[in-house]
């Protein structure tokens, strides 16, 4: 943006620091309501620019303060960005992608297929809509205090946009987080964690959900090629470039599938090894999200009983495992059930919908 005042309109640099405080700190997207321009800076802005700001075609309260809003992307596409609110804390979930090109068993976003990238615009758009609801002020007022790129797609398949948008939320011109308040959640793309651990300086989170290759190969086709200990490598070396920062392992339970004693002793062996390599406690931190099901999976989540269960064999061997509370699941707003509307250049949409018509549901249900 500097370069553009600079190159393009012939104005100072730091124009831009100001147009990015009206965008981001106030939500003005007119330029002539930007008051500590001149007019004539106005003119030439209105002339070779716009503030084009995603458009909300649906919205919805959750009976738990959870807010979901439909994006409209382009003519044919939408996605799902979720507010989750806390004690103390108030976490946005991002999409990076319309619909997703892996295809994880247990998610709803990949009975979707995929269709593209999203642009950094879209990605900080959607930081820019939740924010603007919620009246966020930038150090000052935070509602909005945390991030996660853990809504529809494969961030690190977007790496170069994820990265842009992340900056954008980071920066004092733009959201001012702090970097371990973003967090990216990846499926495991290995080249990929260790190209962000070069460039960027947020929180990593995995989406690991089984402790033995077999297993998660079946729920993560990806692990075929990035197997566990090739993944659990590349966590070593990015947690290794941020001394005293830790990796979370996000385990989804689904009942008679991975909640069973022994993927807990498992999974215990996994994180202990990963500690050690650190030489640190709790470098590995785990998080258990019970399944939140969707039209059509075959999968079910596992009763209380099972959940605590696992939870105790972990905790037992010193391990802190919270289990994250289901949120937005009336609204389908959960971990796992971010659809939108994708264009899908796959089968897959066609494919799952097939199935739920074989099954006796409903295919406009599904698309809802």
């Amino acid at each position: 943006m500097e370069r553009f005042f600079a190159e393009t309109l012939g104005e100072k640099r730091f124009r831009a620091h100001q147009i990015m405080k009206w965008i981001h700190h106030r939500y003005v997207t007119d330029f002539n309501d930007m008051t500590d321009l001149g007019k004539a800076l106005r003119a030439k802005l209105e002339a070779h620019a716009e503030v084009r700001v995603p458009q909300v075609q649906f919205e919805k309260p959750s009976t738990d303060g959870t807010h979901k809003w439909l994006l409209a992307m382009d003519g044919k596409n939408a996605i799902e960005t979720v507010f989750i609110p806390d004690k103390g804390r108030g976490t946005l979930c991002v999409s990076s992608q319309v619909g997703c090109a892996l295809n994880c068993q247990f998610c709803s976003t990949a009975t979707q297929g995929f269709n593209r990238n999203l642009s950094t615009a879209e990605i900080i758009g959607q930081v820019w809509v939740a924010a603007r609801h919620l009246g966020n002020i930038p150090h000052k007022q935070r509602k909005l205090t945390n991030v996660v790129m853990m809504g529809m797609g494969e961030p690190l398949m977007n790496f170069d946009n994820v990265v842009r948008a992340m900056s954008i939320m980071r920066d004092d011109l733009g959201y001012g987080l702090a970097n371990k308040r973003v967090t990216l959640s990846t499926a495991g793309v290995v080249p990929m964690i260790d190209k962000l651990g070069e460039v960027s300086d947020v929180s990593l989170a995995v989406s690991l959900h089984a402790p033995t290759d077999a297993l998660r190969t079946e729920l993560v086709p990806l692990n075929k090629k990035y197997p566990i200990a090739q993944l659990m490598e590349s966590c070593v070396r990015y947690a290794e470039r941020k001394r005293g920062a830790s990796v979370t392992f996000e385990y989804t339970l689904m009942k008679d599938v991975n909640d069973q004693p022994q993927h807990a002793r498992d999974l215990v062996r996994l994180m202990r090894d990963f500690d050690n390599r650190l030489q640190m406690k709790d470098a590995a931190k785990v998080n258990l999200i019970p399944f939140n099901p969707f039209p059509g999976t075959r999968f079910a989540r596992p009763d209380d009983a099972a959940i605590r269960r696992f939870q105790k064999l972990l905790n037992e061997s010193g391990r802190i495992a919270p289990v994250r509370r289901t949120r937005g699941d009336d609204i389908d707003a959960a971990c796992g059930q971010l659809k939108g509307q994708v264009a899908d250049r796959t089968r897959r949409q066609a494919e799952h919908l097939k199935r739920l018509d074989a099954q006796g549901g409903s295919g406009a249900d599904a698309a809802a």
